[in-house]
């Protein structure tokens, strides 16, 4: 019986290598499906993006500032003091 034991281990690992190579190789398809659904999105953001500023520079020439520089970020307006100094 020895001797079949050991066939059934042999098996047995064999089929648990299988199992977790078929496991490991549908992980990858997966991921690498979400890398390149990730990386397509990116790429059209990055298209609005230039299309967006594109647009942007059109209506600055529209406007007649195409020379001026590009404004500055807008800050946050202060809140006025109060009459006694205190914020």
């Amino acid at each position: 019986m020895d001797g079949h034991n050991g066939d059934d281990q042999k098996q047995s690992t064999a089929d648990m290598t299988a199992f977790v190579q078929n496991l490991l190789q549908q992980m990858q398809s997966r991921f690498q499906t979400m890398s390149d659904s990730i990386i397509s999105k990116i790429d059209d953001m990055g298209s609005k993006i230039d299309e967006l500023e594109q647009n942007i520079q059109e209506l600055r020439t529209e406007m007649g500032i195409e020379g001026s520089p590009s404004p500055s970020p807008l800050k946050p307006k202060s809140e006025p003091k109060s009459a006694d100094g205190s914020a």
